[in-house]
């Protein structure tokens, strides 16, 4: 848990709301002036170089760095704006010519930002070996930052007289992304220069965009009592969301209900897929693929993919892979993928026709490569059932939506939309439910960029918000007395510091609850957090719970410093405390315990904050 200060004052002095959607695959930014009530939302085009020499502005970065080679480049071929020599590229020259030198692309980022096995601050991508042992790698944060860097100077040098520096910033996360990923992207805005920031959940900037392009009609769609399931699948991530439709006073209004977990699976597992599908035809009698080659091969079978969603026209695209050898003449090994091969592997392969009842498959490997923890699954929709199942209220076989709003690059295939619509409607018909309303969404690829500065307008009191606070519980554990037993730790109860829901800005007491807490030692703070726990209240204590209930985060190990009793035989007594939560305009938790018994006039407080500072 941590916190990070926004400046009120450049809230205040802020002219425009800028809202930045930081992808797996892409990134998008839109403005819009504060105070404007007229002025729609607009896209940002953004600078960057396309091909050696050649600058464009686009309305969409891909989130890929390249590291280029001394000397791989005339000078200047790489230059930008407002640098002549970038050490690091980002955007569409990164991502097209990364895709033929894998060993110097650097992919996936927001992924890696968020997987608490590995070292997110250390020089760890490019995954993998390299070729080059001299290459200078990069850490997951500092490619975020890097991204958001370029679009700190883009923007600051198309508006020199309001830099984004001083102007009010909406930054999108998944909604599933745990503490610990929320601090460290926060941390790489800050790098970055945006100073003034706040984090909206991915589903809800959607659903933010889709209001703002209805207005007040809106309400036409939507009634009291309608739930709205969000479906987001992006680059490296599919989330839901449910948010509904309530009565406030004799108008409508919109509340958060649930939240997915963190699924790692979207389009660069099918990207995956279709290189390992497309494998042996690229092969041919040439003997297998190196790893090198497969690299390029699943960037290869991403841009061929890409384009056949985003260019309804293309029937096919090649797949080319260069062979590896010391021949003069090296041989290009070639495939084809077509709409049909690619709309089937999608649709069948992550879109599967399956019960309500369905739950995904877990890995049961013993042991497994380092890597991104994937989930084991693929099917989305298995995913889907499973997180309506868990949803579901009292007399209810499944959270029954009423209303589906699809958000995402994946999802702008209408092939794809159609089939989840129709495993959803044969659910609800067999639940006796009525077919679902589809919102008609803006344009997928910017969409939560759209929203996010949506968003932030209505934080200055223009529009509808929706209600929902933190997306999940969060408890911490507390050690229960028992004797002394040979081979045996003593139980831990969890309590819960952070019910579901807490709204930004508020603070809660656990009134009525002692705890001892250990100081001037070495100590371990378990944490745990629940997305299905919705009920739970501040200070409820459970001791126990079922595996799926409760999810234990990463620990705190520290020594918290301070002068405590200590008894004839050297044990120091342990401080009697009270403990405060509290949720950041971030949304970041921050647990702190007083001193219940004052030293002089001061009662003394601690800090917990979660460890993002991971040891290598």
């Amino acid at each position: 848990m941590s916190t990070t200060d926004a400046s009120a004052g450049a809230t205040r002095m802020a002219q425009y709301v800028v809202g930045i959607d930081l992808g797996t695959s892409n990134c998008a930014v839109a403005v819009a002036p504060i105070g404007e009530t007229k002025v729609p939302v607009a896209l940002f085009s953004i600078p960057q170089v396309v091909d050696a020499g050649v600058i464009e502005s686009r309305r969409l970065l891909p989130s890929f760095l390249y590291i280029p080679a001394d000397a791989e480049f005339a000078e200047g071929a790489l230059a930008l704006p407002w640098d002549p020599a970038p050490k690091l590229l980002a955007g569409a020259f990164a991502r097209d010519h990364g895709a033929k030198v894998p060993d110097r692309q650097v992919s996936s980022s927001k992924s890696w930002l968020c997987h608490p096995g590995v070292d997110r601050r250390g020089p760890i991508l490019p995954w993998g070996k390299t070729d080059d042992p001299a290459l200078r790698k990069v850490s997951p944060l500092e490619t975020a930052a890097r991204l958001l860097m370029h679009i700190r100077k883009a923007f600051d040098r198309e508006h020199p007289d309001t830099p984004i520096g001083e102007q009010q910033v909406v930054l999108t996360v998944p909604a599933s992304f745990d503490p610990a990923a929320r601090d460290l992207t926060a941390e790489a805005a800050k790098a970055a220069g945006l100073k003034n920031l706040v984090l909206l959940e991915e589903p809800q900037a959607a659903l933010y965009a889709w209001l703002d392009s209805k207005g007040d009609a809106w309400r036409k769609e939507l009634s009291v009592g309608d739930r709205v399931l969000v479906v987001d699948v992006g680059g490296g991530t599919t989330d839901f969301s449910l948010i509904e439709v309530a009565a406030e006073g004799d108008q409508l209004g919109l509340r958060r209900v649930a939240v997915g977990d963190h699924i790692l699976l979207g389009g660069d597992n099918m990207d995956y897929a279709l290189a390992y599908a497309l494998k042996k035809e690229v092969e041919g009698d040439g003997g297998e693929l190196d790893a090198w080659q497969m690299r390029v091969l699943v960037q290869s079978a991403r841009v061929a993919k890409e384009a056949l969603l985003s260019d309804t026209r293309l029937e096919r695209h090649s797949v080319i892979v260069p062979s590896r050898g010391s021949r003069l003449f090296k041989k290009t090994l070639k495939a084809e993928l077509t709409r049909e091969r690619l709309t089937q592997m999608v649709i069948d392969g992550f879109f599967p026709d399956c019960a309500p009842t369905a739950v995904p498959a877990q890995r049961r490997a013993g042991l497994a490569q380092v890597g991104l923890p994937y989930a084991a699954d693929p099917g989305i929709t298995r995913h889907l059932a499973h997180f309506l199942t868990r949803n579901a209220r009292p007399g209810e076989a499944f959270a029954r939506p009423t209303a589906i709003l699809f958000n995402g690059g994946v999802l702008q295939s209408k092939a794809i939309e159609d089939r989840v619509v129709a495993v959803l409607n044969g659910w609800l018909e067999s639940a006796g439910g009525e077919p679902l309303k589809v919102l008609l969404g803006a344009d997928l690829d910017v969409a939560v960029a759209r929203g996010a500065a949506a968003y932030g307008l209505v934080r200055s009191g223009r529009g509808l918000r929706i209600r929902g606070g933190i997306a999940r519980s969060y408890y911490i554990g507390v050690e229960q007395p028992m004797p002394a037993v040979p081979g045996y730790e003593p139980p831990i109860s969890a309590v819960c510091i952070a019910p579901f829901g807490m709204e930004e800005g508020t603070e809660l007491h656990l009134e009525g609850a002692t705890f001892g807490l250990s100081v001037g030692d070495s100590a371990r703070f378990r944490f745990f957090s629940s997305s299905t726990r919705r009920e739970d209240t501040i200070g409820v204590e459970l001791p126990s719970w079922k595996p799926d209930d409760l999810e234990e985060l990463p620990p705190i190990e520290t020594t918290l410093e301070g002068e405590v009793a200590t008894s004839s035989v050297g044990w120091q007594a342990p401080v009697e405390v009270g403990l405060f939560s509290s949720v950041t305009p971030l949304g970041t938790l921050l647990l702190e315990c007083v001193e219940l018994k004052p030293v002089g006039d001061e009662h003394r407080r601690w800090k917990l904050e979660f460890d993002v500072r991971e040891k290598a």
